[in-house]
């Protein structure tokens, strides 16, 4: 019975996931007529990413995550941080521009320079927008509310997806960025999210959400702690390459060579 509950939402997310793997190797054949070849490793990296989006709303361990935090914990992890990183690397936003004709292209890049863009792609928002709303999930009685209605469950787990991707297209410049910031401050902003992300681990550790156990809080906020420091990791070693690629004159490459 609470399966059949959220099951419109696993339904959802399957066809959006389908969609988006149909859809990005038509975007390759499109842009191939006009461009030179897409990059295979690039449908591959956004394959990932959607997969293991998708792992988390539907499928096993979706249907664990409502009975089991480690198991929810996990999905955070792919949801939130691993699958963004990885889309990412597919540069959606540079494909769709080559498929785009020409007056579809120019509404697109004029979206991307208004202010609204501008906005919520600064760091220090985009870092605002994710661990903040960690922080009213496991905080507030959000985490136990979203478990009762599908919707408000559907509603946060979209929020930790956009918000995820956000913060990662805020720091590392791989797909199309209209409005950049220098490499100082999205490290300050990096270390400062790292910093709360870590906190709201800790706290979780200490004071599980309402209807957890504390060995279950204990295990599922180790999990956060730690799994989300590999991911960092990843995050760190590509923001410190890039800053050290456009310091060093003999590292510089066009933007299309990552």
């Amino acid at each position: 019975m609470e399966h059949a509950k959220f099951l419109p939402v696993e339904i959802a997310a399957t066809l959006f996931a389908l969609a988006a793997l149909i859809l990005y190797p038509a975007g390759m054949y499109i842009s191939g007529k006009k461009h030179k070849k897409w990059p295979f490793h690039r449908f591959m990296l956004w394959s990932a990413g959607v997969v293991l989006a998708a792992s988390a709303l539907t499928g096993p361990l979706a249907q664990l995550s409502h009975t089991n935090f480690t198991a929810h914990m996990v999905g955070h992890l792919l949801l939130g941080m691993l699958a963004p990183l990885l889309l990412v690397f597919g540069r959606p936003m540079t494909l769709l521009m080559r498929t785009l004709n020409v007056r579809s292209a120019r509404r697109l890049s004029r979206l991307l320079n208004s202010r609204y863009i501008s906005f919520i792609t600064n760091p220090l928002v985009a870092s605002t927008l994710n661990i903040g709303g960690l922080f009213l999930i496991y905080m507030t009685g959000l985490f136990t509310m979203m478990h009762m209605s599908a919707w408000l469950y559907a509603l946060i787990h979209l929020h930790v997806f956009l918000a995820g991707y956000l913060f990662t297209i805020s720091l590392i410049y791989i797909d199309i960025t209209t409005h950049r910031y220098s490499y100082m401050y999205r490290a300050i902003v990096f270390i400062l999210a790292l910093g709360f992300h870590k906190v709201l681990s800790k706290l979780i550790y200490a004071a599980p959400p309402e209807g957890i156990s504390k060995a279950a809080g204990e295990s599922g906020a180790l999990l956060m702690y730690y799994g989300g420091d590999i991911i960092d990791i990843g995050l760190i070693v590509i923001l410190c390459w890039q800053w050290y690629r456009a310091r060093s004159p003999k590292m510089k490459r066009t933007a299309g060579s990552v």
